[in-house]
């Protein structure tokens, strides 16, 4: 769901700020859109907006989650609280195999969040987690170009389905 960093456009990895309003109205939508799916396995980020989300759903569907530190938003060493459209994080998100300085390259990312899908095999799981994590996971199922890459965006409490 949606933070004050979201709504004014900034970048925000690892800081462990709340959902807002809206972002506590999203997920009791999103919570009540996932009732009647079946899930496996439910999984969650540690972080609290993370964590926020996962309760509402687990409230609605009576499936409790794990807190899973691999799912974990990627550090985005010194830009974290930056403007998104920043030239110089615009221009190192384009370096997928160098870290962030201070952070994470999103190589890093795919070495923690590709060998837990594979772990998760053909489970029906539900993963809370944040917008660069599921660039990773959707880079996991399907074939992605540079530019598609980098321009990947996840909404606010955007369900998304792979086989």
């Amino acid at each position: 769901g949606e933070t004050e960093w979201n709504a004014v456009n900034k970048v925000l990895g690892r800081t462990d700020i709340p959902l807002n309003d809206e972002g506590i109205k999203q997920a009791h939508e999103i919570a009540r859109s996932l009732k009647d799916i079946k899930i496996d396995i439910f999984l969650c980020s540690p972080l609290c907006r993370t964590r926020q989300t996962a309760d509402a759903i687990s409230d609605e569907t009576g499936i409790r989650y794990t807190i899973d530190d691999r799912l974990i938003e990627q550090d985005y060493g010194r830009f974290e609280g930056v403007d998104r459209t920043d030239r110089e994080y615009q221009s190192a998100k384009r370096e997928y195999f160098v870290r962030y300085p201070g952070g994470e390259s999103f190589f890093d990312l795919a070495a923690r969040v590709y060998p837990l899908i594979e772990e998760l095999g053909d489970t029906n799981a539900l993963l809370v987690t944040h917008g660069g994590i599921c660039r990773i996971i959707c880079s996991y199922f399907e074939d992605m170009g540079n530019e598609e890459f980098v321009q990947f965006a996840q909404g606010n409490c955007e369900v998304r389905m792979y086989p």
